[in-house]
């Protein structure tokens, strides 16, 4: 199957780098983590099940990540939701799964609070909310990490902390390259973006991929995520052995096995 390449500007200059492949519904998107971009393994592996099957799939780059423009410093949750949403907005319509790794988890999310609610009617019956164009169909958290900067303002040593706080940034060391860096601005709008502190009202299926042996996500996130979630189609998978990433052959079978079953499908 083709897949489509493009760039979307997001309204200020800034341009977010796409691919796509036409398919049928529900469409598939990928929603990379911190720092990373849309041609891990994760989101190349999908996008080859996604052709297999003649499945809707979109990836895409946050800003200041992968081929996107914009810097990477000047990221937050709420700018990289927003990016998010509008190629959401932009390039899709109709029932879509989210899939979020790591802090996609915690956009997917949050894109889902917009998408997946339920409001009540004038008869009182209870109907969920279908906004235009793009509505959620399902979403899976793989490791997903909503409020870690939560946890990294926490843990933050004295020095780290007083850095942030003289010069607005400190380089983060990081088990999977350079060094990363942490803004005052990304902590601040963080907390504005918190989730797991109150129900999270979200009424479609949720399936949640967690390695035990994950340094970066504690695996009791995802039982604190199933938790908060009010709908009642959630589900939790714990992989004793899985570190963070969850890509070894045997976490993408997984992978593909539990986007399968949400559509309706065996896996493969």
């Amino acid at each position: 199957m083709t897949e489509e390449v493009g760039r979307l500007d997001r309204g200020d200059g800034v341009e977010l780098a796409w691919r796509r492949q036409a398919g049928r519904g529900p469409g598939v998107i990928f929603l990379g983590g911190f720092n990373s971009d849309m041609t891990g393994s994760k989101a190349e592996d999908l996008s080859a099940f996604c052709a297999a099957r003649g499945q809707a799939f979109l990836r895409f780059d946050y800003s200041g990540h992968g081929a996107s423009g914009g810097r990477f410093v000047d990221g937050t949750i709420g700018r990289w939701a927003a990016d998010a949403e509008a190629v959401l907005d932009a390039l899709t319509e109709g029932p879509q799964i989210l899939i979020g790794s790591s802090m996609g988890g915690w956009i997917s999310l949050l894109l889902a609070l917009r998408r997946g609610l339920r409001s009540r009617s004038a008869d009182g019956a209870e109907r969920e909310s279908q906004a235009q164009g793009w509505r959620l169909a399902g979403l899976i958290g793989i490791a997903a990490a909503p409020d870690f900067t939560a946890r990294i303002e926490e843990a933050l040593p004295p020095g780290p902390r007083a850095a942030i706080e003289r010069d607005g940034v400190w380089h983060r060391p990081s088990a999977y390259g350079d060094p990363y860096p942490i803004t005052r601005a990304l902590l601040e709008d963080g907390r504005r973006h918190l989730l797991l502190h109150a129900p999270v009202p979200v009424a479609a299926p949720v399936r949640l991929l967690q390695g035990q042996q994950d340094p970066d996500v504690p695996w009791d996130t995802a039982l604190r995520i199933a938790a908060a979630i009010a709908g009642p189609d959630v589900q939790v998978t714990l992989v004793k052995d899985g570190d963070h990433r969850l890509s070894r052959p045997q976490d993408l079978a997984l992978l593909r096995r539990t986007l399968a079953a949400l559509l309706g499908e065996d896996g493969g």
